[in-house]
């Protein structure tokens, strides 16, 4: 399926910006959302739109079309922390403050191409993934801010995020920013905590942190990350079965707020445990 066939709406904004006499497309741009698969796949339509040497049509097949295609564009880069890193960068868990440094010595020459910026982060499978406090951190975000907020011509940068509060305010309000609503089918699975976590809503309040240290002992096994998915779709499929229970809506925001706290870096124990308190009566 096209991405035009996908996102009717943002892809039509974004060929008539891109094509508008006066250029009306935002140098920063945010897309946010739980598909990132597809926010990337928007990401490179610009940049491509940006680079076409032809008609922009979807099956161009000049040179700067096929390279971003195969993501081999000399000025199209994914930023993360394990994309683009300097000879001399040792950070395996952040986007750093070097590869920032590296962005800005690369501006101070000029390019024949348009170069676009997209700032993510990957799984360990090499997937791409969201930008979060944990991976792309104040120090590095600020020390970008002003190339953001006076840009050079002929220069783009991309934020790629699951939700728009995970990234610096002072980026968010320098940047237009989009939903990208998911179009995949959504697989519920939640076979890690199934002999857990069952029929948790009658469980008594002194087995919280008895169910707690057994979702942390799964961490052999799944990250937190993992298990709170599994929770929530757990969740979900309750919600589903039981429309009128509206404390599993709730419950499902008590999850999302557990896995910001992964995200930022706090403990998995401390995370498990106030969960359970919250979901447990």
């Amino acid at each position: 399926m096209l991405l035009s066939d996908k996102y009717p709406f943002l892809t039509n904004y974004f060929t008539q910006a891109l094509s508008a006499k006066n250029r009306a497309l935002p140098q920063s741009l945010l897309f946010y959302g739980g598909d990132f698969k597809s926010q990337y796949i928007l990401a490179k339509e610009i940049a491509r739109f940006l680079n076409c040497q032809k008609d922009k049509s979807d099956d161009c097949d000049c040179l700067n079309c096929k390279w971003i295609r195969e993501d081999a564009h000399p000025a199209v880069l994914v930023i993360s922390r394990v994309d683009n890193k300097p000879d001399d960068d040792d950070s395996k868990m952040v986007i750093s403050i070097k590869q920032s440094q590296k962005i800005k010595e690369s501006l101070v020459s000029a390019s024949e191409f348009h170069r676009v910026y997209i700032f993510c982060d990957r799984d360990d499978e090499g997937n791409i993934c969201g930008l979060n406090p944990r991976n792309f951190q104040a120090e590095t975000a600020n020390s970008l801010l002003k190339i953001i907020e006076e840009p050079q011509p002929g220069v783009t940068f991309i934020f790629l995020t699951r939700y728009p509060e995970d990234v610096l305010p002072t980026i968010i309000s320098r940047s237009q920013c989009f939903f990208v609503p998911s179009k995949e089918s959504v697989n519920y699975d939640y076979t890690p905590i199934i002999n857990i976590f069952t029929e948790y809503y009658n469980f008594e309040r002194n087995e919280v942190f008895d169910v707690s240290q057994k979702l942390q002992n799964l961490e052999k096994e799944f990250s937190a990350i993992n298990i709170l998915d599994s929770i929530q779709n757990y969740i979900f499929c309750l919600l589903k079965s039981n429309p009128d229970e509206t404390n599993f809506i709730k419950h499902i925001y008590y999850v999302e707020e557990a896995k910001k706290q992964i995200n930022l870096g706090m403990r998995s124990a401390n995370v498990f445990d106030q969960l359970c308190l919250n979901l447990i009566h």
